[in-house]
């Protein structure tokens, strides 16, 4: 709280101040950038503002459009959204990244408000309630989720490791509601599930527990080489912490490249080399 500014407008107040709030924000964004400094703005959230600004709007006799909102809903947002910016070193240097927050309606994502914001923004992280009340967090649907920035936006070794992780989840995703309906599965099914829960249970993050980039690029690519096929699902989590350690206690020089973001050939045949190594060991202690 030391470097947040909260501007909060709630529910009980006046839609004139709901609707002005974000902009008043935005303008304190800017004083900050202005100054060359990095600035972060949530909007929590553009859906309560978009119904403050119908409000108003309807009270001023303007002509209801789609969903009761007026007509100039999109260039509400747009405008707001549009003041992020990276400036060059003539104006300050500074910048002001906007996190707009959408809530959906029984998670409708193509409903009026969220295609609008949509449409503006650099893509977006859906976050399912289903999901969430399963135990997965953070609750990301992989399906809907999309990045215009897409891998110019990670790193190196996230990039290498990461590029066939979204496609398989959302395969699994589709699967997995496909086979609750079907009695008997076939073996290759059945393999592409257990690896999709297993990646799942890998992906879950506690409370006030960032990973550092190097760890999940390690478990990434342990996924993506199977370390974990032949393994208990409830086991899996601390035998990826083994792998983690392994990798930064024997191998440290592969780990501190990646921790610098740095991969080549000789870091992928290393990686490869360390995963054996580690498969031996765990079969040995095993045995």
């Amino acid at each position: 709280m030391d470097y947040t500014i909260i501007v909060s407008a709630s529910a009980s107040e006046p839609a004139a101040r709901q609707y002005i709030a974000p902009y008043s924000a935005t303008a304190i964004a800017e004083f900050f950038a202005d100054q060359g400094r990095d600035v972060l703005i949530i909007y929590d959230d553009l859906t309560k503002h978009a119904i403050a600004y119908r409000e108003i709007s309807l009270l001023l006799g303007r002509p209801p459009g789609r969903e009761a909102y007026p007509g100039d809903v999109f260039y509400l947002h747009s405008r707001l959204l549009e003041r992020a910016c990276c400036l060059s070193d003539e104006n300050g240097g500074g910048t002001i990244t906007s996190l707009p927050i959408i809530e959906t309606q029984a998670g409708d994502i193509s409903a009026y408000i969220p295609t609008n914001v949509i449409s503006i923004t650099d893509g977006q992280i859906f976050l399912e309630s289903g999901l969430f009340y399963k135990g997965i967090r953070p609750a990301i649907n992989i399906g809907l989720s999309v990045s215009r920035v897409g891998s110019a936006a990670q790193t190196k070794p996230m990039k290498k490791v990461a590029g066939k992780m979204k496609v398989s989840l959302a395969q699994f995703r589709e699967l997995e509601s496909f086979s609750q309906f079907a009695g008997d599965l076939d073996e290759q099914t059945r393999v592409q599930l257990e690896d999709g829960r297993k990646a799942i249970e890998l992906l879950k993050q506690r409370n006030f527990e960032p990973r550092e980039n190097v760890f999940s690029v390690l478990t990434i690519f342990a996924l993506n080489n199977f370390l974990f096929r032949d393994i208990q699902i409830d086991d899996v989590v601390d035998l990826n912490q083994k792998w983690v350690s392994f990798v930064r206690n024997l191998y440290s020089e592969l780990y501190i490249k990646i921790q610098k973001n740095q991969w080549d050939e000789e870091v992928e045949q290393g990686l490869k080399k360390a995963l054996e190594e580690f498969k031996n060991i765990n079969n040995q202690s095993n045995g």
